[in-house]
């Protein structure tokens, strides 16, 4: 990428041809050709250029796709990235691509509570095995690593508890053994830090969060270097997973703002974290404290945090910690985030998924918050007027 990643966003993908700044939605079932032989030859460039938007069928895309997988992997700095209707459907994607019955993949113990559950419980019917290790200490990555291990599934931070871990130390573990490398990177996303250039396999986001930033269209990427290619190529032709044109519009649409929204989003957090570091009844789940190792960690691959952070609260009941984040005005309720929204959520335990390593005190709770566009002075105010609910 010639061009700074701020100037690229706002200059890719012009169309000319219909002298308009963003590109026009081409929805298509059928793909039509003048003769049998355009098809024949439209399929020859596909066998040979994979990744250069050849189709000769709608499943497989249109232009409008195309164009955003270009835009993602110059961003990604990735061989090539897939599209999938939600940021799930990428993790699905990602492990069902690399591993078969027999296999045994190695998970982070904080992922996404859906990632879990797939993980943990759904690959069982495969006779594949999932193995969870404690983020905070990779000897237990290591010393579960067999012959069958097949890959090591990688979420950072955690999944609400926003533990930071040693990536380049994981990935030298799994070139060592020869072992496949897959991370969530959907809080980062490739602004703050790229997975393929560091030395991941394969790397997800959740376009439905930063990527759109209006909180009304689903997507999932996974971007994956060239070595993995081929294997995630064959499962995404049969799994029938794909990005619509119009959500794929819509987050071309958002990602020219990527950057000036991150920005303040970094802005935002930062100015609010300052704020809650001074509250004593909780522990700020955000890489802020300087002599902690999650900063270190954090400060070590990332070139800056985004807007979701976490609250660990120690209260006399749950009601009062409900209490608090009923009290909040400018925070709405509800899942997702990476709008330009805050919101917040009471992460009841059951919603973690069963974890190995997560250890909550009695009376301890967990709280997300997702610090939005606002003024963040507002923010802070209305936090301080909710905090005196908790007991």
């Amino acid at each position: 990428m010639s061009n700074t990643f701020k100037t690229f966003l706002k200059h890719t993908a012009k169309d000319f041809h219909n002298q308009s700044v963003n590109p026009p939605v081409i929805r298509a079932s059928t793909i039509i050709f003048k003769s049998m032989q355009d098809i024949r030859k439209t399929q020859s460039k596909a066998t040979k250029n994979p990744t250069g938007g050849h189709f000769d069928y709608g499943r497989q895309g249109t232009s409008t796709t195309h164009i955003l997988q270009k835009i993602l992997s110059k961003l990604e700095e990735s061989y090539h990235v897939f599209l999938t209707p939600t940021g799930f459907g990428a993790v699905f994607l990602s492990i069902f691509s690399v591993v078969r019955p027999g296999d045994e993949i190695l998970v982070a113990d904080p992922v996404y509570s859906p990632t879990r559950l797939l993980t943990q419980d759904f690959l069982k019917e495969f006779n594949i095995k999932s193995t969870f290790y404690n983020p905070s200490d990779l000897k237990t990555l290591e010393k579960n690593i067999t012959k069958k291990t097949k890959l090591i599934f990688v979420e950072n931070p955690g999944s609400n508890t926003f533990d930071f871990q040693d990536l380049g130390k994981i990935i030298s573990i799994a070139k060592k053994n020869k072992i496949l490398t897959a991370i969530d990177n959907t809080w980062g996303t490739p602004y703050f830090l790229k997975p393929i250039k560091l030395g991941f396999d394969m790397a997800i986001v959740s376009a439905t969060k930063y990527y759109s930033g209006h909180s009304d269209v689903m997507g999932g990427s996974l971007a994956v270097n060239k070595k993995v290619f081929k294997q995630i190529q064959k499962t995404d032709k049969v799994c029938g997973m794909r990005m619509s044109p119009d959500d794929a519009y819509l987050i071309t649409r958002g990602l020219r703002t990527l950057d000036v929204r991150l920005d303040r989003h970094r802005e935002n957090a930062k100015k609010v974290s300052e704020f809650l570091s001074k509250y004593k009844k909780f522990k700020l789940l955000y890489p802020y404290k300087k002599d902690s190792v999650n900063f270190r960690m954090w400060k070590k691959y990332y070139s800056g945090a985004s807007g979701l952070m976490g609250l660990r609260i120690k209260a006399k009941s749950k009601n009062s910690v409900v209490k608090f984040v009923n009290s909040l005005k400018l925070f709405g309720y509800g899942y997702s985030w990476g709008g330009f929204e805050s919101l917040a959520l009471y992460q009841d335990v059951r919603e973690q998924g069963k974890r190995n390593f997560l250890k909550l005190a009695k009376n301890e709770h967990l709280v997300r918050l997702h610090i939005g566009l606002e003024d963040p002075n507002d923010l802070i105010a209305d936090l301080k007027q909710a905090l005196k609910h908790l007991k």
